[in-house]
């Protein structure tokens, strides 16, 4: 079974499945990480200042975290973050975040997870004669920011063949590439540490006062996963690395705690859990608040210093959903007016607005829109002054930042900025020009009509054997991963017979169903069903696409399918 499932991802041979971190790809590889660790060793030789800009999401919170620990570890005593208010100052290093930034006089500015789009943020610092050293994993523009180094895998030039590393696994590559330059100038030998060292020894390094800086991938771990990047094989590496320390007990508190409020076990934790249950808890902070709440929780030196901040993001999170819950209600009924449920009255793509929409919550509506429908979906909230503030979500054929740079090509001075993935985007643009936007935003996706895949496709690793129902199978497909982007969890299909179905939670469908040939039964469960169709005790058979996994409940593990979909033009009804 798992030979089928790792074939199907293109796994071609058992090596492939070593994930140590022995088989990391090089620092060397990253276009600039030398002059980029050579700038940063000076810094700490020359005690200077240095201000880490990082982003308001996970991904930029664990970059900023990693960061600060890292450096703090090597030796850097003058060390400060900022993180810029979506609200008030948008995204990335902007004269305003520098302008900030330059009242505590840093010397170097580090920015992480954004900064390679950040043209004027840079010119501004230089102009205050403020070094500045970009790291990021943002597609580049046609102009680069005149810093005085850039780390960044998908930079023109840069062939290090992983180009999927998030912010957090630029910023953990470039903290190892200026524990080498260090180590080759016989820093770790020469300062005299008067504290012992807060990261402990580094077994494999020469020189104990060396940090240890696999202490940070449960961090890696953790922004990997949530900012969705794919799961290459070096991206596994990392994953895999820090989900064994956080199952060993060896995560940094702030992530014990948020594990906690979550009612999650840490020791058998997985990669879905980092991505759905304490990658949407730190993301809150930055969506409803003030992502320093995330940061300082992840920086926590115990639990009890981390557990109150853990439990304000967990507050977070749960007024995100009423927010989220009530703005997903009025898109669907704007929506409904447009009469868009025959897939042929849909337009290619979906944009949407309204004035009291907030401006934390559009990334996860598009989101949510763009599932339901499976089209381009671009949400948009009020921003400063005359100005609204999208967040597009795309689908497999449609590189979204690519169509905005069209559209920016197209019509000059429509958008007035905006940046991301091929999947992800952000922009903003005059409220007066949405109409005009809308347009343009269909017109640019009719000329990519031929690559647009409309409907939804889900995947499926088979039918599974009788034999194959079990709790080894199960526990042996949920830790076969680490699962996620480009690198799915194992999903199977089959027709059941339904013994018993009820909802539970007000949307979700509690089932037990006979598996095929046998009779034998096994209790299932599907997340957010259709309430007009589920339940009905008429019909008898389902065809699903499922995962099996293990369930646990007070101490006891048992075989429990996940129902990804429930196929109604093949169901049976009954008489």
């Amino acid at each position: 079974m798992l030979q089928r499932v790792y074939r199907n991802r293109g796994i071609q041979s058992a090596s492939e499945l070593d994930l140590g971190l022995a088989r990391l790809l090089p620092p060397e590889g990253l276009l600039g990480i030398v002059p980029a660790a050579e700038l940063l060793a000076n810094a700490l030789v020359d005690n200077q200042a240095i201000t880490i800009v990082g982003d308001f999401d996970a991904d930029g919170a664990t970059s900023t975290a990693l960061a600060l620990g890292a450096l703090r570890d090597m030796g850097a005593t003058r060390l400060n973050y900022l993180v810029p208010n979506r609200f008030e100052f948008g995204y990335g290093l902007t004269p305003e975040i520098v302008a900030l930034a330059a009242k505590d006089r840093p010397d170097l500015i580090i920015t992480v997870d954004n900064g390679i789009s950040s043209l004027e943020g840079v010119a501004a610092a230089n102009e205050l004669g403020i070094a500045t050293l970009v790291t990021d994993h943002h597609l580049a523009g046609s102009e680069l920011p005149a810093a005085a180094a850039i780390v960044n895998p998908n930079q023109p030039g840069c062939d290090f063949p992983s180009k999927h590393l998030a912010g957090v696994g630029v910023i953990f590559y470039l903290m190892l590439a200026l524990r080498k330059t260090l180590r080759e100038r016989d820093w770790f030998t020469e300062r005299e540490l008067t504290e012992p060292n807060p990261s402990g020894p580094n077994p494999a390094g020469p020189n104990p006062a060396e940090p240890n800086l696999a202490q940070y991938l449960d961090l890696v771990a953790l922004g990997t996963v949530a900012d969705v990047v794919p799961l290459d094989r070096n991206n596994r590496i990392l994953v895999a690395g820090g989900l064994q320390r956080i199952r060993a007990g060896h995560a940094r508190p702030g992530i014990l705690a948020l594990l906690e409020v979550a009612g999650k076990n840490p020791q058998s934790l997985v990669a879905s859990d980092l991505g759905f249950i304490v990658g949407p808890r730190l993301n809150a902070a930055g969506r409803l608040d003030d992502m320093s709440v995330g940061i300082e929780c992840l920086r926590s030196e115990d639990v009890h210093q981390a557990r109150p901040l853990a439990e304000r993001l967990h507050q977070f999170n749960r007024d995100r959903r009423v927010i989220e819950q009530n703005m997903q209600k009025e898109a669907l009924d704007a929506l409904e007016d447009l009469q868009l449920d025959a897939a042929d009255a849909l337009p290619l793509g979906i944009t949407l607005f309204e004035p009291g929409w907030h401006q934390g919550v559009v990334g996860i509506l598009a989101s949510r829109i763009k599932d339901k429908f499976h089209r381009p979906t671009i949400a948009f909230a009020e921003g400063e002054g005359s100005d609204i503030k999208g967040s597009a979500r795309s689908i497999p054929g449609v590189h979204i930042r690519d169509v905005l740079d069209a559209i920016a090509t197209r019509h000059p001075g429509l958008i007035s900025k905006f940046g991301g993935h091929a999947m992800a985007a952000g922009l903003s643009l005059a409220r007066e020009d949405f109409a005009a936007f809308s347009r343009a935003f269909i017109a640019e996706l009719e000329r990519h009509a031929d690559d647009l895949q409309l409907q939804a496709i889900l995947d499926s690793d088979g039918a599974l054997e009788e034999g194959d129902f079990n709790l080894d199978a199960a526990t042996a497909l949920r830790f076969g991963g680490p699962w996620g982007q480009h690198f799915p969890e194992p999903a199977f299909d089959g027709v059941f017979g339904i013994v018993q179905q009820r909802l539970v939670g007000e949307k979700h469908l509690k089932l037990v169903l006979a598996l095929p040939g046998s009779g034998e039964i096994i209790d299932a469960i599907a997340f957010n069903v259709d309430l007009q169709q589920w339940p009905n005790d008429s019909i008898e058979q389902v065809d699903a696409v499922y995962r099996l996994d293990v369930n646990e409940f007070r101490g006891r593990k048992s075989v429990q399918l996940i129902v990804e979909q429930l196929t109604v033009e093949q169901l049976k009804i009954a008489p």
